[in-house]
């Protein structure tokens, strides 16, 4: 090929096509338990963190609810992914061997978000969320402290007992009216390493030779980035509007290039540089939504 700025604007061209097929055809699993909200600036508080909307009967006045109870901010981070093509591998018509390395950055660029939410997920149990204890805790208050607390957290290993006992705790949750929120649990994500444990409980016909009461009360999310928490598991109610976590987005992932001839990296190094930018970030959502376990108990 020859190299002037027509055909390396050509090459770009291409590479983006690469880039966005694989952005686009790459599945992800974030969305399954967090909710997508766009952001217009650095950071986004969510005032109305900790509201779970329940109607009542109408006597006297409205009841307005306090959607400044809590307070919680997300911040944007920004991230990136960089790499170079030698002008020469493109003058000797070279260049089609980096598309598969394009191809991958536009994957990458898709599963990021994956990464950061379910390594948070993996913190929950030291991470503090809006009402100012870690996600998964024992210590959640109830419409403030003296009205008690509520718990979305255990520390048993998974198995038929501890998956019904957590089950029943998320069902239990209640309010800060006191009244049922009518959460179901109807997502069990697991490490790599729970997987086979995982599927007999969520589809066998039987186990230790009783019927599975167990079965097909959930789906099943396997999920490699959790393979440094390996004994932790997780229920989540996922069917309602707001999620257990929150993937805030700022700007989109979106390949970008320096290949203008006078560009330092092109005159200097004689390499054409692509790299992706995007401005995101994670944060938790309602913990109501969700239970973990530490699976550090028998």
């Amino acid at each position: 090929m020859v190299v002037n700025q027509q055909n390396l604007n050509h090459l770009f061209v291409g590479y983006s096509a690469a880039f966005n097929k694989a952005f686009s055809e790459t599945p992800v699993n974030y969305p399954k338990i967090a909710m997508v909200v766009p952001s217009e600036t650095r950071e986004t508080t969510y005032a109305w963190m900790g509201q779970i909307p329940n109607m009542r009967e109408w006597v006297g006045s409205r009841e307005i609810q306090n959607l400044i109870a809590h307070e919680y901010t997300i911040k944007n981070r920004t991230f990136e992914l960089t790499t170079k093509v030698p002008v020469n591998d493109i003058a000797d018509d070279q260049y089609g061997v980096y598309t598969p390395l394009i191809s991958e950055m536009g994957l990458s660029a898709k599963k990021h978000p994956d990464s950061l939410t379910f390594d948070l997920l993996g913190k929950g149990f030291k991470e503090k969320c809006y009402d100012g204890v870690s996600f998964f805790s024992d210590k959640h208050p109830m419409g403030g402290n003296d009205k008690g607390v509520q718990s979305n957290v255990g520390s048993k290993k998974l198995n038929a007992e501890s998956y019904a006992e957590a089950r029943a705790q998320m069902m239990t949750v209640k309010g800060e009216s006191n009244r049922s929120l009518n959460i179901v649990p109807d997502l069990l994500v697991v490490a790599p390493q729970n997987e086979a444990i995982a599927r007999e409980l969520l589809f066998a016909d039987l186990i230790a030779g009783s019927s599975n009461v167990n079965k097909n009360t959930c789906d099943l999310l396997v999920v490699p980035e959790l393979s440094d928490y390996a004994d932790q598991w997780y229920l989540f109610c996922t069917k309602r509007y707001i999620k257990p976590f929150v993937f805030q987005e700022r700007e989109k992932a979106k390949l970008v290039c320096k290949n203008k001839e006078n560009d330092d990296n092109v005159f200097f190094d004689d390499e054409v540089i692509y790299g992706i930018k995007a401005r995101y970030n994670v944060g938790f959502g309602l913990w109501q939504l969700a239970y973990g376990s530490t699976g550090t108990a028998e």
